[in-house]
């Protein structure tokens, strides 16, 4: 019989009197069946067991409740979270998806990395106190449940980790665009598009309306519990929005248009970015390996691309020590193997140095004349270190006899900061030596901080380039001149986390030069400044329909 304090409407008048004698006897009933009905004491840690003690299946499910409690909910990014009721997932916010064991083939070693492996990172660990915690959890077979989405590229990694090419990100990272689940078959599009005016001053700036973008498709099938099989097209209508001379930019060098060497703009990207196949297997639970083939591709060298960094991906630019880092991205012609054991790995790579020729719509020759080799390394899941070094022959159709050394290093720290917010951070280094110029050097600092509509980020860079590379006169050519920009962007999206994220955008460059360039550039400050429109798909999991219905296993 429920239990009535005393002082309750419905106490009997000789309970109130009884109460009045021994308010202390009356206590400590009080307290006896507050534990009997669940009460929890307030500083203990809130587990799914006390949510199952205070909420019975037959409260929350009502008379099917024993039934319907053996349905669990997962997040698609983070596999490790498994509860017994539906909402959000308390690591990035995402709505958890109805999880079924019986329509995803999962083997005894295919445990998620992220609940077993992974390093805790201090916000997980905040989150075990919270009340929404989700624990890794088993089912009654004493197995982890989980619906892990892998890496196109390699099996054994998490879908976060994917970078460009065969590069890695921090596993917390977050992820923009759609998917598409077909029974075991996996389809991921993402893509960026800027409509914008772009301004930059001196005597060697411009302005014009244009529109930087790009698409990808990625998709993956399994072979088997324990091998896997990826592939990914990505491609960029620059050729159309940019024309050959690309858009202005200060200080950046890089390609030719017209056989005259591009200066102070950055060139368009081809038609075909990338168009590359992927084979892995996973040896056991700590050991996996790849093979990757692309053409174009990506070669194991330098860090990700910089439109797939978190830390970059509002900013329109192109870095200016793009052709110092990680301009080998569009490649026709790569193979690259890989071996990874838990969060270390080591792979190499063949390919083409010749960079993309003025006809941005064709199928450059493959040459296979160059060497990389990388070593990625994330030692937590906020964190993806990498150096990298690579041979690359040829790179310049102006100069055929050019042989380039590339060495690059960088660190990536990302923190989520909870539902729909999150901080991301780029360090990257790159040297040039080549036979005519000897070694050059390039710094980078990219910071992307983003709290549900609104963005602010920033860019610092510092890099040596020859007046050669700027096309200066013979008296300048051979010298080098570092250069810098500062730029810091604001964006603000008018559309939301409905599939589809529109924001109006704003950015403001100062560029630092030695005063021997003002003969080039003049003797003005050397600003630039833009308005924009980002446009991208939502944050995967936040869009109205993007888990509703398409993942492996549910139903609608």
């Amino acid at each position: 019989m429920p239990f009535s304090p005393a002082g309750r409407r419905g106490a009997c008048p000789t309970t109130r009197q009884n109460a009045k004698r021994n308010p202390s006897a009356v206590a400590l009933v009080t307290l006896a069946a507050r534990a009997q009905v669940g009460a929890i004491d307030p500083n203990r840690p809130h587990t799914e067991q006390d949510y199952d003690h205070e909420h019975p299946p037959s409260l929350r499910y009502g008379a099917a409740g024993e039934q319907e409690k053996k349905q669990k909910y997962t997040c698609s990014m983070h596999p490790e979270v498994v509860m017994d009721h539906p909402g959000n997932c308390p690591k990035c916010g995402m709505k958890l998806v109805p999880l079924k064991q019986n329509k995803r083939r999962i083997s005894n070693s295919d445990k998620s990395r992220a609940g077993a492996q992974r390093p805790t990172s201090n916000s997980e660990h905040m989150m075990h106190h919270g009340d929404d915690m989700a624990m890794p959890h088993r089912d009654h077979g004493g197995h982890e449940m989980h619906m892990e989405m892998h890496s196109t590229v390699d099996l054994a990694d998490p879908m976060n980790r994917e970078g460009s090419g065969t590069s890695w990100l921090p596993d917390s990272s977050p992820m923009y665009g759609r998917m598409f689940m077909f029974e075991d078959n996996m389809l991921m599009l993402h893509g960026a598009i800027f409509p914008r005016y772009t301004n930059v001053n001196t005597r060697r700036g411009d302005d014009r309306i244009d529109a930087p973008n790009w698409i990808m498709g990625m998709y993956s099938h399994p072979l088997g519990d324990t091998a896997q099989f990826g592939a990914r097209l990505m491609m960029s209508l620059d050729p159309l929005t940019e024309g050959g001379r690309g858009y202005p930019l200060l200080f950046q060098s890089g390609e030719s248009w017209h056989d005259q060497p591009l200066h102070d703009r950055q060139h368009p990207h081809d038609l075909f970015d990338e168009l590359s196949m992927s084979l892995s297997q996973k040896f056991d639970h700590d050991l996996s390996a790849y093979l990757y083939f692309g053409y174009p591709g990506e070669p194991a060298l330098g860090p990700p691309t910089f439109m797939h960094r978190p830390s970059a991906m509002d900013d329109p630019d192109a870095p200016l020590g793009h052709h110092w880092q990680d301009s080998t991205h569009v490649t026709f012609g790569v193979a690259t193997a890989g071996l990874q054991w838990r969060s270390l790995k080591i792979e190499g790579s063949i390919f083409t140095g010749r960079e993309p020729d003025e006809n941005r719509y064709d199928f450059d020759r493959p040459r296979f004349d160059s060497f990389s080799g990388r070593i990625s390394w994330n030692p937590t899941q906020n964190l993806a270190l990498q150096f990298s070094h690579g041979y690359i022959k040829s790179p310049e159709a102006l100069e055929p006899d050019l042989k380039r050394h590339r060495t690059t290093a960088s660190v990536i720290y990302n923190l989520p900061l909870g539902h729909d917010s999150n901080w991301s951070n780029t360090f990257a280094w790159g040297q040039n030596h080549d036979t005519s110029e000897g070694k050059t050097q390039s710094f980078l600092v990219e910071s992307n901080y983003q709290r549900g509509r609104d963005t602010v980020y920033l860019r610092w860079e510092r890099v040596e380039k020859s007046g050669h590379e700027l096309v200066l006169d013979p008296p300048d050519e051979s010298r080098i001149f570092p250069v810098s920009g500062y730029t810091l962007g604001y964006v603000r999206d008018v559309s939301h986390g409905n599939g589809l994220d529109a924001g109006l955008g704003t950015q403001f460059t100062i560029n630092g030069r030695p005063d021997r360039l003002d003969r080039y550039y003049g003797d003005d400050l050397g600003y630039a400044f833009e308005f924009f429109l980002r446009i991208r798909p939502s944050l995967h999991g936040h869009g109205a329909h993007d888990m509703d219905g398409h993942v492996a296993g549910v139903e609608k």
